[in-house]
Order: C-alpha cells, then structure tokens, then sequence
C-alpha cells in the first residue's frame, strides 16, 4: 500500500489503501490519502480518473473492495449512519429539484437533517446573500453559476463537519467558477475542511495540498508548487503561427522529451536535465529557424501543476508510485 495518508487520528479524513473495481473496470487502485483539519484539498485528474467514486465511497454511497476510510473518525463501512449527518455532500451534477423554488430546495435540504433555513444562516449567508433575491424562482431556471451556489447552500445548510464537493465547477463560466472558488476560501478560513475534486488544472493553485489522480491512481500528493517544483527537465514555452506544423516539429527534434500543446503555446521539455537553459534555447531556436519558422517566439518557464501532472502520466507506474 503506498501511504499518502497523514499519520494521525485527528485527521477529519483518511484514505488508506482503497481500490474498487467495476467488472474488468479498476476505477481505484491501492489509493491513500489524507485531509486535515481546516485544509483545502484538492483531487485534481481527468474525466474518468476515479474521483467520483471515490467520493461516493467517501461519503458512503458505495463500498470499496479493500482499504479503509475515516470520516471524523468513522468508517465509511460500518458507520455509515452516524457519517451522514455530519458532512455535506454536492454531487458532480446538478441534483437539486428543478421544479421547486430556490427556497423551496433549501428548505427541503434543512428539514432532512432536522434544521431549517434560520438556524443554518450564519454558515451558508455568504453565498445565500447572492441568491436570495431569486428565492423565488425555480431552480432549473436558473443560471449554472447560481445552480451550484444553491447547491452549495444545500450542503452546507446543516452545518456539516467537513465538505466533500464533486466537481462543482464543472459547466459554468470562468467567471462563476472564480467566485465559487472565492466562497470556498472564505469557508476553509472558518476551518472546515473541504475535499474538492475537480479535472481544471489552473484551480489546483486555489488549494492547500492536491492529489493527481489518473486511471485509479493517486500519482503525487503534495502543496501545488511542491508538485510542480519535481518538474525534472528545463521546460521552454514555444509559439508560432503554423501550431501544427510546430508541434510535429519538436517532437521530431532529437533532444525532445514531451511536447505539449498548453493555450496558444506549446510546452516543450529538453532531454538534456543538466545543460545550460540558455545554450537549449539557442539551439532549439537555430532548430525551428532552420525547419522554416519565421515568427518564432522561444522563452524558458517555470513548470506549473498541469506540466508535472503530463510528467507524471508519461513515467512507469513503479516509477510514480515511488516519487509520490
């Protein structure tokens, strides 16, 4: 079992060793981890990477096929019961009623766990001081942005001990999931821990730590700029207008070692760890110039959590596991 998990029982959650499988499917492998007290923690991979499982495992929606999961120091297993009042759960898609009010769906929410709208006011009115206005209108007319704010009332309407939200900016502007990620700040400074997934790189820096998920397997668990620190080769951003034409190019260079296309750019990772950054651009720009490029633009970058997490993909899952 490789450990990730942080070795206390304090820990609001803890994952040690669960896998699950759907037939010939492994949706989880050997996955360890922890969440501590006031921490945001984000799961960031791809669509099918396992995240979704496993927080249904998490908040005891499904059973794993081995390993063990705390939350507040039950297990997801056999305390199931006594786990489900105490956390607030926001599913990757949207699973509010949307022929109910905005109201009506927060009332609803609050009085099955025994509470009403008042008494979950001093945690939710940051968010619901957006909403409040449109108390009125029914949810599925509603706008994505607002859709998951109400969601998130929702689960947090009870006052829950700790958060788990799947994905919850999946499908709306860059804007809403901006402020999403500005409410999920101001909660963690209340000290609720939260354990959000999401497959949006560029979120992964909101977090305090993230764990890389892809195929079932947790790759690395660290603060986002420790990840992104292990980067192991110089990494040099490139652009120029025929992209295509460009990216063919430096893969056939014979010093490449990853070429990927990030934005209107391409990152590019010399082979050559211990040379000169300065003596790689020069010669990699006497390359393209010589392969018919004009309009070149060459510049060294530092490696951010999206260029780690391609690193790590591309490496032996023996490899992964131990670097992790």
């Amino acid at each position: 079992m490789t450990d990730h998990a942080v070795a206390s029982s304090r820990a609001p959650l803890e994952v040690r060793g669960v896998s699950r499988r759907f037939e010939e499917t492994v949706a989880l492998s050997d996955v360890s981890f922890a969440v501590n007290a006031g921490e945001l923690f984000g799961l960031v991979g791809p669509d099918g990477a396992g995240k979704t499982t496993l927080f249904r495992i998490l908040t005891t929606l499904l059973v794993p096929d081995s390993g063990t999961a705390t939350v507040l120091g039950l297990d997801v297993v056999r305390d199931l019961w006594a786990i489900r009042s105490r956390v607030g759960y926001m599913p990757g898609r949207f699973s509010l009623y949307p022929d109910l009010s905005v109201e009506e769906n927060l009332s609803f929410f609050a009085s099955v766990f025994g509470t009403s709208i008042d008494e979950g006011r001093a945690i939710i009115a940051p968010i619901y001081d957006q909403i409040e206005p449109f108390k009125d209108r029914r949810a599925g007319a509603l706008s994505g942005g607002m859709k998951q704010k109400l969601a998130l009332c929702c689960a947090l309407v009870h006052c829950p001990e700790i958060l788990f939200l799947d994905e919850p900016t999946t499908g709306v502007d860059a804007v809403s999931r901006r402020e999403f990620w500005d409410l999920l700040g101001a909660l963690k400074k209340s000290g609720l821990p939260i354990l959000v997934s999401t497959a949006y790189m560029d979120e992964a820096t909101r977090c305090d730590r993230v764990g890389l998920i892809q195929r079932g397997r947790i790759l690395a668990v660290d603060a986002p700029a420790a990840i992104a620190a292990r980067y192991p080769n110089p990494l040099i951003a490139v652009h120029a207008n025929e992209r295509h034409k460009l990216i063919q190019s430096l893969r056939d260079y014979q010093h490449a070692k990853s070429v990927y296309p990030f934005g209107d750019e391409v990152h590019y990772s010399d082979a050559r760890a211990a040379k000169a950054m300065d003596d790689i651009v020069a010669e990699l720009r006497t390359y393209l110039a010589g392969s018919g490029f004009t309009d070149l633009r060459v510049k060294p970058i530092s490696a951010g959590v999206e260029d780690a997490f391609m690193e790590l993909m591309g490496q032996p899952e023996a490899t992964v596991r131990a670097a992790a």
